[in-house]
């Protein structure tokens, strides 16, 4: 049975594709998906189906070089028809795209897809992740789904990690698709709201996350009522869309077809944690100044009497002494004190902020605003804030105007958003870690995509040291000798803080260099795109430059390639393999190197305290062994990190659902 994607309307689209979701996730298919997941093998052994597709596209490409502009645009065109009538699951026909697009990229962009390229395209069509080490090219590879989907009819997003990606990548390809006569848009955060639905409307449109995502909730707000829990009024919608200012004719997006997502595991897992919210300010002077006598109130509190704290989760447990007295100190406080589950709640926040939420590593002050820092990217993600007055009482610990709380109007989660896609592909260098997440939630495959040049990366033996001040030694002296071989150094730190810290280090020692963090991001392409000149030194945050190739020049590659070094783990191995990834790219060559300080378990894995103090004595000398099992105990903590924010995500999933049933029952919509 065949659907005319032109014709889908956001409701109808989003009901029935949301009710036949919602069917197969039931508790007996959900089982069977994962135990599937774990059963086989993800990086499937079904890579050589894929292999035995390129002598297609090769035999499909004989020919095309000698073609015109003009006559390869018709002969793109020709293929709309028979994509159009039998689909993007004739081989023939796909090959016959990919070797049109190809010859296209060639023309306009002087790079013709390699192999491995062609074989990630295919696996993307397929409506699966393509697993492509850092550097191969996954940018350009999207162009051979995208564009074949295009032709087909079917309207395509591609779905970047933020705005910088989605700008840079739409101004990159878009030649490619305008030689195929196809038309191509771009949302990102700066796009006029009047805009959008002209952007969507075309062939191709190149979107972040967030912007995607909120506009299919502010499309949710625009028909009200019509919608009743995620139901459709397919008979009101087509009478109601006579009126040439229908509600219809107002939203952003046309349906959720086919979305491309690049960086896949940061869209899909990352940011899954917090489900995205459309909120209206409430609440006034009262509610701030209940703020903040709970923060003052959190002052008086003391640790270790009146309350205890987790640092793994970020929480504070209030003992039976803290809520005796908490109950004394609010006696006269007013109405907002009345509650205990709320007044409890309030001071839990306020110990949060007070202990775990620190300026310069969660958030960044910037003209007297508190913005949040991704803390996978060292990012600013700017517009957003925490829920349940968290953000207040981060504005009241550092001195800034207090803003209002906001009340939530809308709400999804990543995973219910993007699992109501007709078809759903990914691409990114690091899936294996979550794919059986990624299978068991998206339903998912991932390939793994062979690169295209051996990969010459080297591994500089593990370092590791007992203070905090030997720490930055070691790293100094590591940025000293590799910038007197004059190869590029991309030094990657955990925080802001420790960023700053560190470049006021290399400042002492004379060494010029770069630093990217969250403050700088408006700077990012720059500084990265110098990050691979000869002799140069860039200090970022572990993932600031995702996306963004470092380019080497000659000097740069006879010197030994780019030295990338890793100051502290991150909270996910995958995290840590991107910033390895940073390095020989592409045939390149390049080295990558880790200094891990003994000090950074004793303060931040309360738990490891004793099994620290007990190897600091052993660390004098070479101590491999010990070295290993400090590596071994981080990577063991980084697995439990890594659980938590799987569940922590399958909370926020399970949330949505449960909200959704109860918007439905209530005859609301969500």
């Amino acid at each position: 049975m065949s659907a005319s994607y032109d014709d889908c309307l956001v409701p109808a689209n989003h009901a029935v594709h949301a009710e036949r979701v919602d069917q197969r996730a039931d508790f007996i298919e959900r089982s069977v998906r994962k135990a599937y997941g774990y059963l086989s093998s993800p990086w499937n052994t079904r890579l050589s189906r894929y292999k035995r597709f390129l002598p297609q596209v090769h035999m499909q490409a004989e020919g095309l070089q000698s073609l015109s502009d003009q006559a390869l645009r018709e002969q793109a065109k020709a293929m709309y028809l028979p994509l159009r009538g039998e689909g993007i699951d004739c081989e023939v026909h796909i090959a016959r795209a990919f070797a049109i697009i190809r010859e296209a990229a060639g023309r306009v962009l002087g790079m013709k897809h390699f192999d491995s390229q062609l074989i990630g395209g295919r696996i993307l069509l397929a409506g699966k992740i393509a697993e492509m080490p850092t550097g191969e090219g996954k940018t350009l590879t999207a162009t051979l789904a995208a564009g074949t989907a295009a032709m087909a009819g079917i309207p395509t997003h591609v779905v970047t990690a933020n705005d910088y990606l989605t700008e840079r990548d739409c101004a990159q390809m878009s030649p490619v698709y305008e030689l195929l006569g196809l038309s191509v848009g771009n949302v990102s955060m700066n796009t006029p709201q009047d805009a959008r639905r002209e952007q969507y409307a075309r062939d191709i449109c190149y979107c972040a996350n967030k912007d995607v995502a909120f506009d299919y909730l502010r499309d949710s707000l625009t028909l009200g009522e019509l919608i009743q829990g995620g139901g459709n009024d397919n008979v009101g919608l087509q009478a109601e869309a006579l009126y040439t200012n229908s509600r219809s004719q107002q939203l952003n997006l046309r349906g959720l077809h086919f979305a491309i997502v690049d960086e896949a595991d940061s869209v899909l897992i990352d940011d899954a944690r917090t489900p995205l919210i459309i909120s209206a300010n409430r609440g006034g002077e009262e509610e701030a100044q209940f703020l903040q006598q709970a923060y003052a109130m959190a002052n008086q509190l003391i640790k270790g009497e009146d309350y205890t704290l987790q640092a793994a989760h970020r929480l504070a447990i209030l003992q039976d002494q803290g809520i005796a007295k908490l109950e004394t100190l609010t006696t006269d406080l007013g109405p907002l004190w009345v509650g205990r589950i709320r007044r409890e709640e309030v001071i839990r926040q306020a110990l949060a902020v007070k202990h775990f939420y620190q300026r310069d590593h969660d958030y960044v002050v910037l003209d007297d605003k508190i913005q949040i820092v991704d803390e996978n990217t060292g990012r600013i993600l700017p517009d957003r804030s925490w829920e349940r007055g968290l953000h207040q009482l981060v504005e009241i610990k550092e001195n800034c105007e207090v803003t209002q709380q906001r009340e939530t109007l809308a709400r999804i989660s990543y995973q219910r958003f993007f699992r109501r896609y007709l078809r759903l592909a990914g691409m990114t260098g690091t899936a294996k870690e979550v794919r059986a997440e990624l299978w068991d939630v998206y339903g998912l495959r991932a390939v793994q995509v062979p690169t295209h040049k051996p990969l010459l990366r080297e591994y500089y033996p593990l370092q590791a040291s007992q203070s905090e001040k030997l720490h930055t030694e070691q790293i100094v002296a590591a940025v000293q000798r590799e910038h007197q071989k004059a190869r590029p150094v991309l030094v990657g730190t955990a925080t802001v803080a420790a960023s700053e810290s560190l470049s006021r280090k290399l400042r002492e020692q004379g060494l010029p260099h770069q630093l990217l963090n969250a403050k700088q991001d408006d700077q990012e392409s720059q500084i990265i795109a110098a990050a691979g000149a000869t002799g140069s030194i860039t200090i970022a945050t572990q993932m600031a430059g995702r996306g963004t190739d470092i380019k080497l020049d000659q000097s740069a590659k006879e010197a030994g390639g780019l030295h990338v070094l890793l100051t502290q783990r991150a909270e996910a191995q995958r995290v840590d393999r991107q910033l390895a990834g940073r390095c020989a790219r592409q045939g390149d060559p390049g080295s990558y190197e880790e200094i891990l300080c003994l000090q950074h378990i004793d303060s931040r894995y309360q738990d490891l305290q004793w099994l620290a103090r007990a190897l600091k004595p052993m660390l004098s000398g070479r101590g491999r062994l010990v070295k290993m099992i400090i590596s071994g105990l981080l990577r063991l903590d980084q697995r439990r990190t890594e659980k938590y924010h799987a569940r922590s995500r399958r909370a926020v999933f399970t949330q949505d659902e449960q909200q959704r049933e109860l918007l439905a029952f209530s005859g609301r919509s969500e």
